[in-house]
């Protein structure tokens, strides 16, 4: 019996000391991220019009290949949201398998010192938050300086009016960056982490109340509207304003671990990218399966009609 006690208290010093371990991975790879950074998070038309030309810059338009043609900033790459997000197991807006993601990647002239300035239009709530998720793809893929233009192509158009129908095309290569695997989460590690970690649901109230999207939201999850971070015009609102809600809503310590999940993965990545590239939050996942996945077990835990 007193074998047994020791060998028990033994598994859990090891359960304990794994966890924490696994806690400094996440924060050191956060923390590296952000010392590499070489270029802002968040950049303005006028911003992108001066450093067109730099070295290592890649502009990714994400819009539709037709959008693309009929008119783009001068030197921009057309790669869509439809090959950085795919269908994929039955699910939308998944991560490429990670062979495909390289290729297209490499065929996008893009390596790991790349730094990438993603555009996207900014007329509905959801293609708002295509940016961010394209950029949260990058990290997953190992790219750390990756940036979105900040009230999209509208606000090109509105403020610089430089444009182009020419066809850019990239000089391809061959991926070689690691995965960062850190950025995310499977539904069975979101299982473990209930009650545990603070679980993030941003979508807007009336889904995750169980209003308008039934059956509602994960068990013990909070709730963070990704339309909430944008301002009428689509751009984002001040950091000071994103801090605060932030910090309203998850707290202050930047180290915990904080998981988001919205209802396909798309809303998620817009906080993602703010907690991690503007706020200084240091361990934060994206559950890419989002609740499209989570409802597909009965067994998942889920709750309605209340704010916790």
């Amino acid at each position: 019996m007193r074998i047994e006690k020791q060998t028990s208290s033994t598994r859990r010093e090891i359960v304990f000391y794994l966890a924490l371990a696994s806690a400094m991975v996440c924060a050191f790879t956060a923390l590296t991220a952000a010392q590499s950074r070489e270029m802002p998070a968040i950049v303005s038309p006028d911003w992108l019009s001066k450093n067109l030309s730099n070295p290592g810059m890649v502009i990714l338009d994400i819009r539709s290949v037709e959008q693309y043609k009929k008119g783009h900033i001068p030197g921009s790459l057309n790669t869509p949201l439809s090959l950085w997000a795919v269908n994929r197991d039955g699910l939308t807006l998944e991560l490429p398998p990670e062979d495909a993601l390289r290729d297209l990647i490499g065929k996008s002239g893009i390596d790991a010192s790349s730094h990438i300035v993603i555009v996207n239009r900014i007329d509905t709530d959801f293609n708002r938050a295509d940016s961010t998720r394209v950029a949260w793809t990058c990290s997953y893929a190992g790219i750390q300086n990756t940036a979105i233009l900040d009230g999209g192509y509208n606000r090109w158009l509105k403020e610089i009016k430089s444009t182009s129908t020419e066809i850019s095309n990239a000089k391809p290569g061959v991926y070689t960056g690691k995965i960062n695997p850190t950025v995310l989460a499977s539904k069975a590690y979101v299982s473990g982490k209930l009650g545990r970690s603070v679980i993030v649901d941003t979508r807007l109230p009336e889904d995750y109340f169980g209003i308008a999207s039934k059956p509602g939201h994960i068990k013990h999850s909070v709730n963070l509207p990704t339309p909430w971070a944008f301002a009428n015009d689509g751009t984002l609102r001040k950091v000071e304003d994103l801090q605060a809600m932030a910090s309203g809503v998850i707290g202050e310590n930047k180290s915990q671990e904080v998981i988001l999940y919205c209802g396909v993965g798309g809303y998620a990545s817009t906080w993602w990218f703010l907690l991690t590239h503007l706020l200084g939050y240091q361990n934060v996942k994206v559950y890419d399966g989002s609740m499209e996945e989570w409802v597909k077990d009965p067994q998942s835990p889920v709750t309605a009609y209340c704010w916790h």
